[in-house]
């Protein structure tokens, strides 16, 4: 079977590069990547950040769907414990008009930042939602499913798109996939922030495990990763980047992967509870276009797997375009649109 590329950018904000550069490369990315027959291109959320541009998902995809024309736009995710699932279905439902087909609408677990900006995206937040019941009303509101009583009765997400955007659920840990199989949703394995292949695997098989198909619906899986691809397995490594992936564990259970260990303490702190902090290497798939090509195949039959959505955070900008066209080169039969 072939392997599928689809595309996740951050908006990495390099050292001595301005925010307006960071955004202005996503953009010139998402066209290569269009060029490139890539099937999708999402971007991520993060909030209070100084090496991230990307707060603000649904304002840069309706950019990205002015600036592209056939590549699908999606979210690698909306932080849905913040917002409204009746405001993002809004959003998401104006995106779907404007771009009929090629909406994808992923939803995080994480917070996207650390606890101030967590509470000022929920100040006065009254009766808050579960994230997996505000999933299931977010996806009510997608389906045009109106509840028939209560206050909200007749309540409808407008404008109704033709189509409506394709609602993913994206986590890193075994619980995470099994929530999507019990919602019999489409899932994101994030192995980049992860960063442990054995879970991964398992993940994937609790999913197909524990599928709820009573939707009608059928399992449908890809895999975040990191990879770096160069002219030789040599360059690849020197373009690694420094960063370590740093772990938070709450005392009260929650853990949150944040990229420098400034930041985890900083939300430790933040949090005021007690709290460890675990430093890892960051699992990164580097090389040539061989060895890339050949880890994702071993991936592929290691989990099934057929789409990888991959992440590419180097500099220069010009190695980060120039990886993935040897991206594209190394998997030439990639499907299009």
């Amino acid at each position: 079977m072939t392997i599928t590329i689809s595309v996740l950018d951050q908006s990495p904000i390099s050292p001595g590069e301005t925010v307006v550069e960071a955004l202005r490369n996503t953009v010139i990315l998402a066209q290569k990547a269009e060029k490139l027959g890539f099937k999708r291109f999402w971007v991520s959320e993060h909030h209070d950040s100084e090496q991230l541009a990307g707060s603000s998902p649904e304002v840069l995809m309706s950019y990205l769907l002015a600036k592209t024309s056939r590549i699908r736009i999606g979210s690698g995710g909306i932080m849905l414990q913040h917002y409204s699932p009746y405001k993002v279905a809004e959003n998401f439902h104006v995106l779907a008009s404007l771009a009929p087909d090629r909406i994808d609408l992923g939803i995080g677990r994480a917070p996207g930042g650390l606890p101030r900006s967590t509470q000022a995206l929920q100040t006065n937040i009254v009766n808050p939602l579960s994230l997996t019941d505000k999933i299931i009303e977010l996806r009510k509101y997608l389906a045009v499913d109106l509840d028939e009583g209560g206050p909200l009765a007749g309540l409808k997400a407008t404008p109704i798109p033709p189509i409506a955007p394709v609602l993913h659920l994206l986590g890193a840990t075994s619980s995470s996939s099994e929530l999507a199989a019990s919602l019999g949703l489409p899932y994101v394995f994030s192995l980049f922030i992860g960063g442990d292949e054995q879970a991964a695997v398992e993940a994937v098989y609790r999913y197909r495990a524990n599928f709820n198909s009573g939707a009608g619906t059928k399992p449908q899986i890809i895999m975040a990763l990191s990879a770096i691809v160069a002219d030789t397995d040599e360059e690849a490594q020197s373009l690694i980047p420094s960063q370590k992936l740093v772990k938070v564990y709450l005392a009260g259970g929650r853990t949150v992967t944040l990229s420098t260990l400034e930041q985890a303490e900083e939300f430790g702190r933040q949090a005021n509870e007690p709290y460890t902090i675990e430093e890892k290497v960051p699992l990164i798939t580097a090389g040539s276009k061989e060895t890339v090509r050949d880890k994702l195949l071993a991936l592929q039959e290691a989990t099934g797997v057929n789409e990888f959505i991959v992440t590419t955070n180097i500099t220069p900008f010009e190695k980060r375009l120039r990886s993935y066209e040897l991206l594209s080169e190394a998997f030439a039969e990639v499907k299009t649109l």
